[in-house]
């Protein structure tokens, strides 16, 4: 996501950090060339605009020409306002202090709404909550279908009447049936239109005034650009809303819609989908998302996504393994899986400082196919070869390789490969770094010969 975007603004605050000392025409080509970044993003011509004289403004203070490093200052800048515009300090979810906290669901047919519902649920219930979805979209062949599909996938349990009830009247009857199970959270999927309507806006609303939200979330399609802004602004002027839920943020390289929402409609992001799994799905940080976007990675998500598969007892075991050396194959192959469930490796790689830009070398592709690859192999082993992989050698990876569909040399290289890694990780975990010439001697290398010249 923001691929484009990110590239673009990464490139030219580049250029500016080269820079030892900043003119004023230094600071005017740079905005130029950010101008256009954002254009080229879809974000909405008059929030650029803005966004572009604010900037420009703060780099032509004192502070920033004056400066040391004005380079730095720029970035600091620029960091600071694309947070600032895309709703600064973000905001969450208004939750009951007594009782159950309803969230009503809007969007139009298309924005990914009735997935976005069973993502919040599946949040939501992983956060210890007990979930309830109603389902009132009675018009769309199979959505009631659909939301019981994936709401018994995010662990809620889903009300329906079928297609013949008012969806008002089944928002309603939901409530009540929440409240006498004693649910934390109702979720209510409303009725989509192609287009926004006065039908829509007005069972909307109806539905708003009989079982009082305390959040409407509104799900705008990121792959839309300036489309879904349109559609936020003219829900804002029709429907109150309280938040936006950017749907399919993963397949927009541009990110003109994330950019644009909060400036055009002042109301926030609250969740971003990130994924086609329900657990891609999180909350909208906007300096977490500046970070990323400016190649500073988002070390703080990254965290929290670990903690969510690792506990602390699980962290302390394998350190003791990897300092006596015990880490197996078996251990591996665990820790490669709580990875996985973290989300796609290029994703991740983009959380990590400086590492966004590395994953876009020229010529490098991050493939999460090789990680399927890897496990094959893996589970073509017996316990005791994953235990001791040294004894994997002839007729066992002749074994292995049919049985994992790769080749000889594919478990050859994973066996020496895992070797590799093993003493490295036992360096390392003793708080030893090894020098140079060690990791190449660790990693099986030798040394070039030095040309000579002729």
């Amino acid at each position: 996501m923001f691929d484009q975007l990110s590239d673009r603004l990464q490139a030219t605050l580049s250029d500016v950090r080269k820079r030892g000392k900043l003119t004023e025409d230094d600071v005017d080509k740079a905005m130029r060339e950010i101008r256009l970044a954002l254009l080229e993003a879809d974000v909405n011509f008059k929030v650029v605009k803005a966004f572009t004289a604010k900037v420009k403004e703060r780099c032509l203070g004192a502070d920033v020409l004056g400066s040391l490093n004005p380079g730095q200052q720029v970035v600091k800048i620029v960091n600071e306002e694309l947070t600032e515009l895309m709703g600064g300090s973000g905001r969450d979810l208004v939750f009951s202090n007594k009782g159950i906290t309803v969230i009503l669901m809007a969007g139009l047919q298309g924005s990914g709404k009735t997935t976005a519902t069973a993502k919040l649920a599946k949040l939501l219930t992983k956060e210890g909550k007990r979930v309830a979805l109603a389902a009132c979209d009675v018009y769309r062949p199979a959505a009631i279908k659909q939301l019981e599909t994936v709401g018994k996938r995010a662990g809620a349990v889903v009300y329906q009447q079928g297609t013949d009830a008012n969806p008002v009247e089944i928002a309603a009857w939901a409530l009540d049936k929440a409240k006498d199970e004693n649910r934390d959270v109702l979720i209510i999927d409303t009725a989509g239109r192609l287009h926004i309507d006065s039908e829509l806006m007005d069972e909307l609303a109806q539905i708003r005034k009989r079982v009082k939200p305390h959040n409407v979330l509104l799900v705008v399609d990121a792959m839309t650009g300036q489309d879904a802004v349109g559609v936020a602004e003219s829900f804002s002027e029709a429907a109150e809303f309280d938040g936006v839920i950017i749907s399919k943020l993963d397949g927009d390289a541009r990110g003109g819609a994330a950019l644009s929402v909060k400036a055009v409609t002042g109301k926030p992001i609250i969740f971003a989908s990130t994924g086609e799994k329900l657990e891609d799905f999180e909350r909208f940080h906007p300096d977490r998302m500046s970070n990323r976007i400016l190649g500073m990675g988002d070390v703080l998500s990254l965290i929290e996504k670990a903690e969510e598969q690792v506990t602390e007892e699980e962290a302390e075991e394998l350190q003791r393994k990897m300092e006596e050396g015990q880490f197996t194959l078996e251990d591996f192959l665990k820790q490669m899986r709580q990875v996985r469930k973290m989300g796609p490796i290029g994703n991740l790689l983009g959380m990590m400082p400086g590492m966004g830009a590395m994953k876009k070398m020229k010529d490098v592709e991050v493939d999460d196919s090789e990680l399927d690859r890897v496990e094959a192999i893996i589970l073509s082993m017996t316990p005791h070869e994953r235990a001791v992989p040294q004894i994997i050698k002839g007729s066992r990876r002749r074994r292995i390789a049919e049985g994992s569909g790769t080749k000889i040399q594919q478990v050859n290289n994973l066996v020496k490969q895992f070797d590799q890694m093993k003493k490295l990780m036992k360096h390392m975990a003793n708080g030893q770094m090894p020098d140079q010439n060690q990791m190449a001697k660790m990693m099986g290398q030798t040394q070039r010969p030095k040309m000579r010249r002729r």
